[in-house]
């Protein structure tokens, strides 16, 4: 373990995981990270199992996340991990990271942060009383296009935003999948596992993020209309939101899982005085601009681009003309996390672009927004003002 690489450990991601390889693949694609441990399961047999299966000697595989902070809490400090990595249902995101804060582990989560906007405001406020470092899976804006996007509407070249069009349509639970065992399914449309929103709070959340992040603008109103098609389903799986931002922007946000046909249709739309942008997650190297008078104007990413931002060319990995797309994005959340923490740890600043990651504001930003969204589709008041937080 004398490797110089940040050690990490593992909440969840064990066998019929999807979203724990993910985060696997994405954390050692730079090798400035090892995963040295993990509890895989809640269930101690199936985690053993998990561990066993991904290679880790038995003693640092845990039965639960409590056993695994105790132990690892306890080894030689050039031994134990230094961060958690956590990609467990939404219930228990907060339990995790509170302990794990306790035993001054650093924190990666996936999103949502919590699974009430309560917790998300207590995790904050551990978050800053620990100055320990936290970061949250968005991962949408690792994409070097979605940088290049904000860094152009940061600088004014489209002007006063005025329109913002953000949709994440998705097709596979337009049938009744958790009722055949589906893991995925199962966990995301139970409100005990999943919290108040299956729909919004899964992928809504990340047209929300997405549209924050990219315009510099927050969401201050929403006008919400949750809908449940599937018969016996307790939440909603789909979802259409009038938003009112900042500085007097408006937009659309549209989110479904029941829109047969589709995959991962992320995309967004903004629109300013000067010109517009598009951005789709399934041509994600591809940002499309518009501009009064004159042609639209497509750009790529690579590394060699040298007309594209500096936050752009900062999360490129290859010249022109090589694709790079979902693992590389998720990468460069965990690559900038790490090469902050890196920092952190040799009592060295880092840098603006090292410091671009989701974190503990995203977080709690998103259960704002999941919590206001319900709130709005039950209401018979039109629109509801976003929580301060």
């Amino acid at each position: 373990m004398s490797t110089g690489k940040l050690r990490m450990g593992m909440v969840g991601g064990g066998e019929g995981a999807f979203i724990g390889e993910v985060h696997r693949m994405a954390s050692r694609l730079d090798g400035r990270i090892e995963l040295v441990c993990g509890a895989f399961s809640s269930d101690e047999k199936r985690s053993k199992k998990s561990g066993k299966a991904l290679g880790f000697p038995a003693d640092r595989v845990y039965g639960s996340y409590e056993e695994m902070f105790k132990a690892e809490a306890a080894l030689p400090e050039e031994e134990r991990m230094q961060f958690v990595s956590i990609v467990t249902p939404n219930v228990t995101h907060f339990p995790v990271a509170k302990a794990a804060l306790s035993k001054g582990f650093h924190v990666m989560s996936d999103k949502p942060a919590t699974f009430t906007l309560a917790e998300a405001r207590q995790l904050k406020r551990l978050v800053e009383k620990s100055g320990l470092q936290y970061g949250l899976t968005h991962n949408y804006t690792g994409y070097p296009m979605v940088k290049e996007a904000r860094d152009r509407i940061q600088k004014g070249k489209l002007g006063d935003i005025k329109k913002i069009v953000v949709e994440y349509p998705q097709g596979w639970l337009a049938t009744d999948l958790e009722s055949t065992g589906q893991k995925q399914a199962g966990w995301r449309t139970d409100p005990a596992r999943a919290g108040i929103s299956c729909c919004m709070g899964d992928i809504g959340t990340h047209a929300e993020n997405l549209a924050e992040y990219i315009t510099g603008l927050k969401i201050t109103e929403v006008c919400a209309d949750l809908g449940t098609f599937v018969p016996g389903r307790k939440l909603d799986d789909d979802g259409n939101v009038l938003l009112r931002f900042e500085q007097g922007a408006k937009g659309v946000l549209h989110a479904s899982q029941i829109s047969v046909g589709e995959e991962n249709g992320l995309n967004i739309r903004v629109y300013g005085t000067k010109g517009g942008l598009k951005w789709e997650q399934a041509e994600p190297n591809k940002l499309t601009l518009y501009h009064l008078n004159q042609p639209l104007q497509i750009l790529t990413p690579g590394g060699n681009n040298s007309w594209l931002s500096k936050a752009a060319l900062h999360n490129c990995r290859l010249p022109a003309g090589h694709p790079e797309a979902f693992l590389e994005a998720f990468a460069n959340l965990y690559r900038n996390y790490a090469d902050c923490l890196h920092a952190r740890l040799a009592g060295e600043k880092s840098t603006k672009l090292q410091q671009d990651f989701p974190g503990i504001d995203d977080g709690v930003r998103g259960m704002a927004f999941i919590e206001t969204v319900v709130k709005s589709s039950q209401s018979k008041q039109k629109w509801l003002k976003m929580p301060k937080v």
